[in-house]
């Protein structure tokens, strides 16, 4: 089971996401569930951290394991919401497609 912890502060801007886990939907190498969330998470974090007014953190310190944090400026905020808004639809219609490998949760700070 993938699980995924999404942080968004108080205006509903992402401040930070969190995969890990192994879906176990398909052999290694070969898990669609696995696949959709890493694609979701590192093309946020590479498409973000090339914005002005926005600065991301993030990385795959091992398998199974994904994470980012934002903070950004006034400049950024637009684009981070319309970014965040994507890798949270993206995410939550994985977890809805396949809810045996994949759970995420919402948390506002």
């Amino acid at each position: 089971m993938i699980e995924i912890e999404v942080t968004l502060d108080e205006s509903g801007l992402l401040r930070a996401c969190r995969a890990s886990g192994h879906a176990g939907a398909g052999k290694a190498g070969g898990d669609i569930v696995c696949a959709a969330v890493s694609v979701l998470m590192r093309t946020a974090v590479r498409t973000l951290s090339e914005r002005r007014g926005i600065e991301i953190r993030g990385g795959a310190p091992e398998p199974g394991f994904l994470w980012l944090e934002a903070d950004y400026t006034a400049e950024g905020r637009e684009f981070l919401s319309a970014c965040g808004d994507f890798l949270v639809e993206g995410l939550g219609s994985v977890a809805g497609e396949y809810p045996k490998n994949c759970r995420i949760s919402i948390r506002r700070t």
